[in-house]
């Protein structure tokens, strides 16, 4: 076990949880924990707002050097007397991984202790599948992961993987994917690759990447709607992501909003992802082709029922008439939808992502100009719309964080 392993690991009722050694690795966190939110830090600063004494946190500070998750990053400019030296973390002391699982694919990344992401292997072949073999799947890229970055297991702190649907994150339990073991999936994970896994709800951990490192500045009250195959949502409330009463906020996509019959992945007829979602998006340009509409994607040996998602993106970029005109119509349906989650939480900052945000301002555009017209003036004129910014590594990095912070804290 490293010595990040050690101050980070959680202390059981019948385990090491009083005396002097259990009283310093409190302290030794509490000061991780305080230069991971507020940045390198003097001693002086230290024993400020931890309210220990020089002498305590000079001893700890020079042990977490000795231990390679600090570091002396030189002196501080003064206008008069010594100059302090200022203390701060070590980009090599631990990593951690963040899992996107997609429909069609597994998005990988690898965090160091300073939060920069360092590593990516994108769209990796996957199909996700309610089978043990997707799962083995899933175990065995991670661990393929692993051995190509030629990292000790010892190094890698946490694991974060990003589910679609129904996530416990307390719990460890995906109700929507992998839901054939009696024993948490995140522990099934984490016994697996004997990495401590943490398990996430897509749109959550998007939300939560974009708050930390993406588009957010100040906001503290977000809004990420999360356009795939599926629609869902991410909420952070006084910068923090709301979960509700279970677990189970941000099911936009399940909002009976259309009166159309047609029955949604839920069972439900008139979700809200029936006319808004990437699989009602294919689904209406398979109607145009069947009624006579062209498009660049189609070819003598390709049919429309071949398409994915991201062939309409990428169809969207070269300026498809059809798939242009279909985007007019899903964002005039967003707006609308979007009208009632502004109206109800009024936030600060609404932010499209998802594969199908990455059309840009075809999708922008007629969206924002729905949401002005279906929404109360006084309420979305306060509320900043914007695309996101990490795009498609929205959710590696949120998974990543997610896994860093349930580790920190």
């Amino acid at each position: 076990m490293t010595t990040a392993q050690q101050i980070f690991e959680v202390f059981s009722e019948d385990g090491m949880s009083s005396g002097v050694a259990y009283k310093n690795k409190t302290l030794k966190r509490a000061i991780l924990q305080q230069i991971d939110a507020f940045g390198s830090s003097t001693i002086a600063d230290l024993a400020k707002e931890l309210a220990i004494s020089t002498p305590k946190i000079t001893s700890l500070v020079n042990e977490l050097i000795e231990d390679g998750l600090l570091q002396d990053e030189g002196k501080i400019n003064s206008t008069g007397g010594r100059r302090a030296s200022i203390y701060g973390l070590v980009s090599d002391a631990g990593y951690f991984i963040g899992v996107d699982v997609k429909r069609y694919a597994l998005n990988i990344g690898l965090l160091d202790f300073k939060k920069h992401l360092i590593q990516t292997k994108d769209n990796i072949p996957y199909r996700s599948e309610e089978r043990q073999q997707s799962l083995n799947q899933l175990i065995d890229s991670i661990k393929l992961f692993l051995k190509e970055q030629k990292l000790a297991k010892e190094k890698v702190l946490g694991i974060g993987i990003n589910l679609s649907g129904r996530i416990n994150h307390n719990t460890g339990y995906s109700y929507s994917f992998f839901h054939f073991n009696e024993e948490p999936l995140s522990q099934v994970i984490e016994h697996a690759l004997g990495i401590r896994t943490f398990l996430e709800n897509d749109s959550r951990a998007m939300a939560y990447g974009e708050f930390c490192s993406g588009v957010v500045q100040n906001e503290k009250n977000v809004v990420f709607v999360n356009l795939d195959y599926g629609t869902g949502l991410g909420v952070l409330v006084d910068g923090k992501l709301y979960y509700g009463k279970s677990g189970f906020s941000g099911e936009f996509g399940h909002i009976p909003i259309f009166n159309n019959e047609i029955i949604c992945q839920c069972g439900k007829k008139g979700c809200l992802e029936t006319e808004v979602s990437g699989q009602a998006l294919l689904r209406m340009f398979q109607d145009k082709i069947k009624a006579g509409s062209s498009s660049i994607l189609l070819n003598d040996k390709r049919t429309a029922d071949a398409i994915k998602l991201e062939d309409l993106v990428a169809a969207a970029r070269q300026e498809d008439v059809l798939v242009i005109e279909l985007l007019a119509t899903f964002s005039e349906k967003l707006g609308r939808a979007l009208a009632v989650l502004i109206n109800l939480l009024n936030p600060e900052l609404v932010i499209l992502g998802g594969t199908i945000a990455q059309t840009g301002d075809y999708l922008r555009l007629p969206t924002r100009s729905s949401l002005n017209k279906y929404s109360l003036s006084l309420v979305n004129s306060d509320t900043q719309f914007k695309l996101s910014k990490l795009g498609d590594k929205a959710g590696v990095m949120g998974g990543c964080l997610i896994a860093r912070t349930m580790i920190f804290n």
